[in-house]
């Protein structure tokens, strides 16, 4: 199994930037490709962007451009970078793990959330 810890979450103005972490815990990080997801109370929740145990990376179109994922394996976290942040993306944030290779990206193992929050 695998747990995983989110921060970084908070307010920021639209334009702004901010860094979500997740920190992996309890099996092999690296045979994990690993996700961000979004959800909007209501709404249907989107994934974000995934990278592989291989670094890989994969993005919606809605984030692509302005978000970045990363991992780094030795230290088994994975990272957000959101530049140029807008309203409308904000949401509650989930760090996700699955099983290297599922396609299209199915999480298997999802973490408690972080809140962010893009307001002026």
């Amino acid at each position: 199994q695998v747990q995983l810890v989110e921060s970084g979450g908070g307010l920021v103005q639209p334009g702004g930037s901010l860094r979500l972490s997740c920190a992996a815990s309890g099996s092999i990080f690296s045979n994990y490709d690993m996700g961000w997801y979004r959800q909007v109370p209501g709404k249907q929740r989107e994934l974000v962007a995934f990278i592989t145990r291989r670094s890989n990376t994969n993005y919606a179109d809605s984030v692509k451009g302005r978000f970045t994922i990363s991992r780094d394996n030795t230290e088994n976290t994975v990272y957000l970078q959101m530049n140029s942040l807008k309203p409308e993306d904000t949401a509650v944030y989930y760090c996700t793990a699955a099983r290297w290779g599922r396609r299209p990206y199915e999480a298997d193992y999802w973490g408690q959330g972080t809140q962010v929050t893009v307001s002026s």
